[in-house]
């Protein structure tokens, strides 16, 4: 049963009443307001990474939340009832680009081998989300290589298993206190059981749909940054802009409704691949952000209105420069798709 709006209300403020300082560590008083143990959803995961965004005006505590329960919650279940015992509420983060590739399936890198003791891997991983605070990765490496088609396994690899370490990422400090990092695995072993789901098949069954997932997911942290910045909007000297500030208000409603039917057919299975909603709302939220900044444009900028709204500004401008080539292709595609319809017509 998924919680209530209120329930999660609830959970969300008694864990900011115990947190000293969630910029910086989010984490202290989570596992006491519930926080910590897997969500029964993807309504669920979004909704309360909605909440913390709302309350807390840091994307990156969503961030930080949401990932673990998210990689738990796809990688896990092609897993054993063994290993979602075993990681149940812990921190896990996945590894799938490498560093000047991407995630590009044909230009990967990292193998991983069969030896005595189990499996060795070995590689370098990119842009790894929460990899510096989890306690287990879950690493995507070749197994295999048929007619030049490279196979892939997904592999639990312990926080603390000899050779593998961790870097931050430089050049990205947006955010907070959500960290990405390198990952160096330097003939990692782990046991034949680290392996999760089908073997040769962990690219397409696992890596390929987990950027819809997050992308579906993640809508509702945009939504979250989306009602604090209109929030910091009360109270401020903009009597004038109450047409502008419905717009804004109107639109988000919008974003909502798209944001609940995406993880709605997540939940049922029925989420493809470049859907039309999800390429949609990302377009709306770019033009929501262009609204947003010019109204916070006629804002005395040492306010600490217009410091708040700037800072959640650049948070959402961050979060919609990932993987931006990518989703511009889906986009792309979609226009594409469109015209042929239109010429068919």
């Amino acid at each position: 049963m998924n919680p209530s709006p209120p329930d999660i209300a609830a959970r969300v403020d008694a864990w900011f009443a115990a947190c000293p300082d969630p910029a910086t560590d989010p984490l202290p008083g989570m596992a006491e307001a519930g926080l910590l143990d897997p969500p029964p959803s993807y309504a669920a995961i979004a909704r309360i990474k909605a909440a913390l965004v709302e309350r807390t005006g840091l994307p990156g505590v969503s961030s930080v939340w949401g990932g673990r329960h998210l990689v738990y919650r796809h990688f896990l279940a092609a897993g054993t009832e063994a290993q979602r015992a075993a990681w149940r509420g812990k921190a896990l983060a996945v590894a799938i680009s490498e560093p000047k590739v991407g995630a590009h399936p044909k230009l990967l890198t990292t193998r991983a081998e069969p030896v005595a003791a189990g499996i060795r891997i070995t590689g370098q991983k990119a842009w790894v989300t929460n990899g510096p605070s989890a306690e287990a990765i879950i690493v995507v490496a070749i197994t295999a290589e048929e007619a030049g088609r490279k196979r892939y396994g997904a592999f639990i690899v312990p926080r603390g298993t000899p050779g593998l370490s961790t870097r931050d990422m430089p050049g990205f400090h947006a955010l907070r206190p959500s960290r990405h990092c390198l990952l160096t695995l330097d003939g990692c072993v782990v046991p034949a059981d680290a392996a999760v789901g089908d073997p040769g098949s962990a690219y397409e069954r696992l890596a390929l749909p987990f950027r819809d997932v997050e992308d579906a997911v993640g809508t509702f942290a945009t939504l979250g940054a989306l009602r604090y910045a209109v929030a910091q909007l009360r109270g401020t000297p903009l009597a004038e802009q109450a047409e502008a500030l419905g717009g804004i208000a109107g639109l988000t409603h919008v974003f909502a409704a798209g944001a609940e039917a995406l993880v709605a057919r997540l939940d049922a299975g029925t989420l493809r691949t470049g859907d039309a909603t999800l390429v949609g709302l990302r377009v709306l939220a770019a033009d929501l952000l262009d609204r947003l900044r010019t109204l916070a444009a006629l804002l005395a900028p040492e306010t600490p209105a217009a410091i708040r709204l700037g800072a959640i500004l650049a948070d959402l401008d961050a979060t919609l420069s990932i993987a931006r080539g990518p989703r511009q292709q889906r986009q792309v595609a979609l226009g594409e798709a469109a015209l042929r319809l239109q010429v068919a017509s």
